[in-house]
């Protein structure tokens, strides 16, 4: 299925689980408070967006820069946008040693788009250019703002399934009952969603990565500088400073290109591909990758919906077809 309908047709599933508890409520307990919770959820939800971009700049330890300081970089960032046919984007560098590149910011005016020092090290100026094509496919795409508005969904679950299920509104037994049955159904639904939104944002890193091909990167060098992400944050992950570091930036994981938690476990698979131990994934070994299946151990299936990213072989998998 088409990325992009598969994101809208998330969108609407969830605005259908939630609609479909309100209106239970509302028509088998007479709940009146329902408003409360969505005016709630949806006034911490947009004050998280509101500050947002300032948390981020500040646990990531962003310095802004300009073209003077930063001109390679800025140039290949102009040409990005251009051709994705947005405003630039404001450009900063992250003084974190994890080799990673990140997109925020509250609309397409608003937008940044970060790298790290460590990346810097890492990549050849065709690799980082393919990473800010899948940074700035981000932006293109307004994953930000989709990706906020889908979390509002479980918080909004989260309260009515605690009020349903513990709170005093209801004084007769009949009532209390129905309440706690809903409550509990509300609550099965926060799970649910809560794993939506999880999917939302798997679907959100392969659209990225093919918006970045699209921008016109070689596949095969977005393929590399991911299995380099992978190797440089699981060498970090090794190191006392790194793991801390690792720590520090535990909540904001989702903004990364790949989940540098994952980093061992997915090294290991992709070792395999890169078949003539050059460090990188050359054209001939990503072709090498189409014909072949990704086979996914039961352990691994289940660990990748309770995650941001996709599994990484399936991610480079994917980019094989656009080879």
């Amino acid at each position: 299925m088409n990325l992009q309908f598969k994101m809208w047709l998330l969108v609407v599933l969830m605005f259908a689980i939630l609609y479909g508890i309100i209106t239970a409520i509302g028509a088998y307990l007479g709940a009146g408070n329902v408003i409360t919770y969505i005016i709630l959820a949806v006034g911490i939800t947009l004050l998280q967006y509101l500050i947002g971009p300032k948390m981020v700049t500040s646990m990531m330890k962003v310095k802004w820069v300009d073209s003077s300081e930063e001109p390679e970089l800025h140039q290949m960032v102009e040409e990005l946008a251009q051709k994705a046919g947005i405003p630039k984007p404001k450009v900063g560098i992250s003084q974190l040693d994890i080799p990673n590149a990140f997109a925020f910011g509250r609309s397409l005016k608003d937008s940044r788009v970060c790298v790290t020092r460590g990346i810097q090290k890492l990549l050849t100026k065709e690799e980082l250019k393919a990473v800010l094509g899948h940074e700035l496919s981000h932006i293109q795409h307004r994953d930000m703002i989709i990706i906020t508005i889908l979390s509002v969904i479980p918080l909004i679950l989260y309260w009515l399934a605690r009020r349903l299920m513990f709170g005093a509104a209801f004084q007769d037994r009949e009532s209390r009952g129905s309440a706690a049955l809903i409550g509990m159904i509300a609550f099965l639904l926060y799970f649910i969603s809560n794993l939506l939104v999880l999917y939302g944002s798997r679907i959100r890193e392969f659209y990225a990565d093919q918006g970045s091909i699209q921008l016109g990167n070689p596949p095969h060098k977005l393929a590399s500088a991911l299995y380099k992400l992978v190797y440089g944050s699981a060498r970090l992950k090794s190191s006392k400073i790194g793991e801390q570091t690792l720590r520090e930036v535990e909540g904001f994981r989702a903004f990364f290109l790949n989940d540098v938690a994952r980093a061992h476990q997915e090294l290991s698979d992709l070792k395999e591909l890169d078949q003539n131990l050059s460090g990188t994934i050359e054209q001939n070994e990503l072709l090498a990758l189409r014909g072949k299946k990704v086979r996914l151990s039961a352990s691994e299936k289940i660990m990748e919906l309770f995650t941001t990213h996709p599994n990484m072989l399936k991610r480079i998998k994917a980019l094989s077809s656009f080879s």
